[in-house]
């Protein structure tokens, strides 16, 4: 006999493709929306779909946006780019309101174990940016691990000879942690302090 009924085992094994959510939390979020009126499941829903349809990529920063340019490339001076992984730590370093400059998401990080190389993340589209002029300054601010480091001094290579200052987060971050989890203050701490590579 099967312990869930398919509805609920579809439901569950749904919620479990989510990273970091493992089966007993999948049960939890599916008894959730079970108990939810007919009202509160169709507007998870609603919401759900409406960022499937509405959400994209800024087509200079590849950044979350509705529109084709996100709202801070739009109303900001190209002369800082903060470069990160993924979107979230964009939203990470945004949530302090300490830079004013504007960001590029490389959608991953160099990781030849896993097959991803230069080619597979958006290094070719930063040096675009950067060669068009204008900018002084590309901070790193990819994770504090062997990947992120990787992809920060091979970016920052890249970058010299055309003259441009790379900066490196300080460390502050934890080895192995990611800046979406991390604190205000120590985030903060290693944007005021990052350093030159």
């Amino acid at each position: 006999m099967e312990v869930f009924i398919e509805p609920i085992g579809r439901l569950i094994n749904e919620f479990a493709k989510l990273p970091g959510v493992g089966k007993k939390t999948a049960q939890r979020y599916a008894y959730r929306v079970i108990n939810m009126t007919e009202g509160e499941a169709r507007a998870f829903a609603d919401a759900i779909l409406d960022a499937k349809r509405k959400v994209r990529f800024c087509k200079i920063c590849g950044n979350f946006s509705e529109e084709d340019i996100c709202a801070v490339c739009a109303s900001r001076e190209g002369k800082q780019i903060c470069v990160v992984k993924e979107p979230k730590d964009a939203i990470a370093l945004e949530r302090l309101h300490a830079f004013k400059g504007v960001y590029h998401v490389l959608h991953g990080v160099i990781d030849p174990m896993n097959g991803v190389t230069p080619n597979d993340i958006r290094v070719r589209e930063l040096l675009e940016r950067v060669q068009r002029g204008g900018v002084e300054e590309v901070i790193m601010a990819t994770n504090p691990d062997v990947e992120g480091e990787a992809t920060a001094m091979y970016i920052a290579k890249l970058l010299k000879p055309l003259g441009v200052k790379v900066t490196r987060l300080s460390r502050g971050i934890p080895i192995g942690g990611e800046l979406e989890y991390t604190d205000d203050v120590t985030l903060e701490r290693a944007l005021v302090e990052r350093k030159e590579l």
